[in-house]
């Protein structure tokens, strides 16, 4: 299988005398989801940072595949300005957007709205149709479904799970019952 990420002696803090994570080393290959999961200020999100090559390691090596990401808050994810439509037309091509739409349960008329006219579970949606419309490699998954009900976040987690035939998944998450239902590989820092 194809390797997407590969992390080798990964090790990362904002001061040198207290460390995030020292040493961590994992790959996802193609078709495979890993979770990481761990308490908060453990540093999952900064994992992300790293992959993103938004932070410096102190040590270690990260390769990456081409991704997009689904970050916690969807609200920072779009700018307040302009519709939802207009963002993931810019970065994305949208032929296959009512396939993925009926799959999240996401009405394509509120793509046409502004950010904060949605509700927190219908733009973390949108956050995700936009990362998949960007056919990534790795998919960078933080928290993506914790601002949707139960039966939302089976709906979409079962989507994203039945594409992994193109893509390597990796996700943060709090929730370990989650991560033991979906991951190949849970991931504890």
């Amino acid at each position: 299988m194809e390797k997407l990420l590969e992390v080798k002696n990964l090790s990362f803090g904002y001061t040198k005398e207290y460390l995030l994570f020292e040493d961590l080393s994992f790959t996802l290959k193609k078709g495979e989801i890993k979770a990481i999961v761990g308490a908060s200020g453990a540093g999952k999100s900064t994992i992300f940072e790293l992959i993103l090559k938004n932070l410096e390691p102190l040590h270690g090596e990260i390769t990456s595949k081409r991704c997009s990401e689904v970050f916690q808050d969807p609200y920072s994810s779009f700018h307040p300005s302009y519709s939802l439509l207009s963002q993931i037309k810019d970065v994305a091509n949208i032929d296959e957007i009512y396939h993925y739409l009926q799959k999240i349960n996401l009405e394509y008329k509120l793509l046409y709205k502004l950010p904060h006219e949605l509700s927190g579970g219908q733009l973390q949606r949108a956050s995700i149709l936009r990362a998949m419309l960007m056919k990534p490699k790795l998919l960078l998954l933080d928290e993506p479904t914790s601002a949707l009900d139960n039966v939302i976040q089976l709906e979409v987690m079962n989507m994203l799970m039945h594409n992994l035939d193109s893509m390597g998944m990796l996700l943060i998450t709090h929730d370990l019952e989650l991560a033991k239902w979906c991951a190949d590989e849970v991931i504890e820092i």
